[in-house]
């Protein structure tokens, strides 16, 4: 299994980037993937999540109506739209593979949902 997260980068507030994470080695359509975010001196948190067959979405309060997390399960790519960007949104972004507990049908909250990890991609914005 592998999961490459990958598009961070500089931005000013207001703003938009795009986050990208390619994953391979396991029935991709068949598992939720989701991303978290984590700053230095504080936990992995929740950002957004998506099903396996791409129905079923859920996002941090912190980002509702700002991010999108879209995916395309015929190249195996999973996508974070992120506008109107705050420097509160600086952090370093993970991309994560749910468990074959989670199912294929419902997004996933919980980092214990989640078991393969990108290697971080940075996000910084500028006021």
């Amino acid at each position: 299994v592998q999961v490459v997260d990958f598009g961070g980068g500089l931005a000013h507030s207001g703003g938009s980037l795009r986050l990208s994470c390619q994953a391979s080695g396991f029935e991709f359509s068949h598992r939720a993937m989701g991303w978290f975010r984590q700053v230095p001196g504080k936990e992995r948190e929740f950002v957004a999540s998506i099903s396996g067959n791409g129905g079923s979405t859920s996002y941090a309060d912190s980002v509702k109506a700002r991010f999108t997390i879209t995916r395309d399960n015929v190249g195996n790519m999973i996508y974070l739209q992120m506008n109107n960007l705050t420097t509160e949104d600086t952090a370093l972004y993970y991309c994560a593979k749910a468990t074959w507990s989670v199912g294929g049908f419902r997004a996933a909250e919980r980092a214990s949902d989640y078991d393969y990890w990108g290697q971080g991609t940075q996000v910084t914005v500028s006021s």
